[in-house]
């Protein structure tokens, strides 16, 4: 067959699945969150009342003092959803945090490839299980060194260390417990304030 000339199609093939791309993240409703976990697209509504209360004030407990410097020791920046891209893997964490010292300039660009320092999660029932059985697996492929999961729904906190490629969890807390908990140890706060 020279160069010019085709094979054959086979009408009975069954075309393998097309993988998502960064275009249909582009594409997505921007009233959801779009995302790509091994090649699939997910899209989910943007979080309940009771999701986007905890993690905004989870960011504030944590981002005062890391990012603002403000009663604590800096050095971090810490965004809310921000975009996190990996290969193909597109991953919008509810919070993540970047140590300064690795990420020195804060990003222009839309998203960011450098893996977070720390990422949490906080559950619902559209995205708990792509964060525990399809996101988690990546942020430990990428080296993220801390990942928290909240449950608003049972008030709860578990937080996991990274050690030899595999989640170990170093800490959890319930209701209004008092939280201290690596990488942000400097401070303390009570896990109720993310409830009311």
């Amino acid at each position: 067959m020279s160069p010019m000339t085709r094979a054959p199609r086979n009408p009975d093939a069954t075309p393998g699945p097309t993988r998502a791309t960064y275009q249909d993240v582009l594409d997505a409703p921007a009233h959801r969150v779009a995302e790509i976990v091994e090649g699939v697209l997910h899209t989910h509504p943007r979080p309940a009342m009771p999701h986007a209360l905890a993690s905004s004030v989870l960011g504030r407990r944590i981002g005062t003092p890391y990012h603002d410097k403000i009663g604590g020791p800096g050095g971090w920046w810490i965004i809310d959803g921000p975009e996190f891209h990996s290969g193909e893997d597109i991953l919008v964490p509810d919070l993540a945090g970047w140590r300064r010292e690795r990420m020195p300039d804060y990003p222009e660009t839309a998203y960011v490839a450098l893996a977070p320092d720390w990422v949490c999660e906080v559950l619902s029932a559209s995205t708990r299980r792509l964060d525990l059985h399809g996101k988690r697996p990546i942020y430990a492929r990428e080296g993220v060194a801390h990942l928290w999961l909240v449950d608003p729904a049972d008030r709860a906190l578990e937080a996991f260390e990274l050690r030899d490629g595999q989640w170990a969890l170093i800490a959890s807390a319930r209701d209004d417990d008092p939280i201290c908990i690596r990488p942000f140890d400097a401070v303390t706060f009570s896990l109720g304030d993310l409830w009311t």
